[in-house]
């Protein structure tokens, strides 16, 4: 039965690829007898930004300023010249709280958000997903309010949160943006969050504020419950939704505020999700969910241990069950794109049905990992510009802008994914062959291969990958533990 399974596997991916070799074909046949190719229709303009970390505590020497200022204070406060040893105390204040690396500074803020605004003529909505907070947030307040009063932190990260989305939505002047929270962004500890509690109340105050205001009560109502909302996309267009969904409730390292799991708000959201897929699939909607932590296996921390899992271990997985992931892949006849954030790497997914084994004509789901603002991993900071098909609401194309070094100093086109990759868009067959081709390459040998090491670490050729890359492809589309397990060690 494994054989047979593995055997259809195969059978998909060869009819994909020889679906996109046909294709290709006849568009060459066409431009030699003299014929012009058919021109698609203009397709709609879509920014995508994730994992910006914005570090208040960038200069320290102003952050209890502004603890003790509204948030509409902020921006004043922090385009003030540097304290005097800035570099040293927020050195000291990074060792203090054991973290490694710098995210987003005031500067490479309004770098980043200066990109994005040059990048936004025309587009019809952004998508943020999640991680708006930077690294050790609740050491760095310690270590720098003093004599703090109750409900001080709390105050202190809604208000973060509200100024990373102020700075949003004045480089994107009437356009929509849509925002979902990250394992950070919680107003006591990383991977920490309650459902129904104040702090999402405050932040779906803003994060939904660009939901039509006929849906806006409901959309406010399930942020309160668990980060959650459903929104229809803006014109052009139709009959196109897309979910959002906080799953830090679903990750496995989730606890509650109190430092104890809390399982029934994962098994509540993915209910609801479950509950906006099947309407959406009666009412002929096409679907994007986003959220941040992809599903499957977390192959960073995996592929160090590889040796322990193929001895029997578990792989470390980012979600607490397959859940999502088996949620997601069943819908495949309704979602036409999954965005998630996280790793702050450049990165594909995908996601195939159990039904594909059995006959049933569901295509795999495609999951887009948009890289990071943050250069917090030594990555430069980098955002997407997408090109989406507004009667489908298929994503045909996506540029990656990207700072030349760490600082922000210069922002260009890093790639095009047309270009790249050579594929008209990015779909189930589009990504289906591109996986193909990857395992049939383990050795990395080929220009897709080599492609997607250059870009996946944004500003590095990724060498240390590429030793790696067998394993890595078995987590672009292997989700489960022992599916990966059996790919990886075979």
């Amino acid at each position: 039965m494994k054989m047979q399974r593995v055997e259809v596997r195969k059978m998909r991916w060869t009819i994909g690829v020889l679906v996109v070799l046909a294709l290709a074909c006849c568009t060459a046949l066409s431009a030699q007898s003299g014929a012009l190719p058919l021109a698609r229709p203009a397709g709609a303009k879509v920014l995508m930004v994730s994992d910006i970390h914005f570090d208040p505590f960038w200069d320290p020497a102003k952050v209890q300023r502004l603890a003790d200022s509204p948030v509409e204070q902020w921006e004043a406060i922090l385009a003030e010249p540097e304290s005097v040893n800035r570099a040293k105390q927020f050195a000291d204040m990074q060792t203090q709280c054991h973290v490694k690396g710098e995210d987003t500074s005031f500067p490479l803020l309004r770098s980043s958000m200066a990109a994005v605004k040059a990048q936004a003529a025309g587009a019809r909505f952004a998508t943020v997903s999640g991680d708006l907070m930077a690294h050790g947030f609740d050491c760095k307040f310690r270590a720098t309010v003093r004599g703090s009063k109750p409900g001080g932190y709390e105050s202190f990260v809604v208000k973060t949160t509200a100024f990373v989305d102020a700075e949003l939505r004045k480089a994107l002047p009437g356009i929509a943006v849509f925002e979902t929270l990250g394992n950070n962004d919680s107003d006591c500890a990383d991977y920490q969050i309650n459902a129904q509690s104040q702090f999402l109340a405050d932040t779906g105050a803003f994060m939904t504020a660009d939901v039509p205001a006929g849906d806006r009560a409901a959309a406010v109502k399930t942020f309160q419950a668990q980060g959650n909302y459903s929104v229809a996309l803006p014109a052009p267009f139709h009959a196109a939704r897309l979910l959002v969904i906080d799953n830090l409730f679903e990750s496995a390292r989730y606890k509650s505020c109190a430092g104890i799991p809390a399982p029934a708000a994962a098994n509540d959201q993915i209910a609801w999700l479950r509950g906006q897929l099947e309407a959406a699939r009666a009412n002929h909607e096409k679907v994007w969910v986003m959220s941040h932590i992809p599903p499957g296996v977390d192959p960073y921390s995996t592929i160090r241990e590889l040796p322990k899992v193929c001895a029997g271990s578990s792989p470390n997985m980012f979600l607490n069950s397959d859940a999502l992931a088996a949620t997601l892949a069943s819908f495949g006849d309704v979602i036409q794109l999954t965005v998630f954030g996280h790793t702050h790497m450049d990165e594909l997914r995908l996601l195939v049905p159990a039904a594909a084994y059995t006959g049933l004509k569901t295509p795999p789901v495609v999951l887009k990992v948009v890289p990071s603002i943050s250069p917090v991993d030594g990555n430069n900071p980098s955002f997407m510009v997408a090109e989406v098909d507004p009667a489908t609401a298929a994503l045909r194309n996506y540029k990656v802008i990207a700072s030349t070094d760490q600082n922000g100093t210069l922002w260009a086109e890093e790639y095009d994914y047309n270009k790249a990759y050579g594929k008209p868009a990015f779909d189930a067959v589009s990504v289906s062959a591109l996986v193909a081709g990857f395992r049939a390459d383990p050795f990395a040998r080929s220009a897709a291969s080599n492609q997607y090491l250059k870009d996946y670490f944004v500003g590095d050729v990724s060498a240390a990958l590429k030793m790696a890359w067998p394993a890595y492809i078995c987590a672009l589309e292997d989700r489960t533990a022992e599916e990966f397990r059996a790919c990886a060690c075979r």
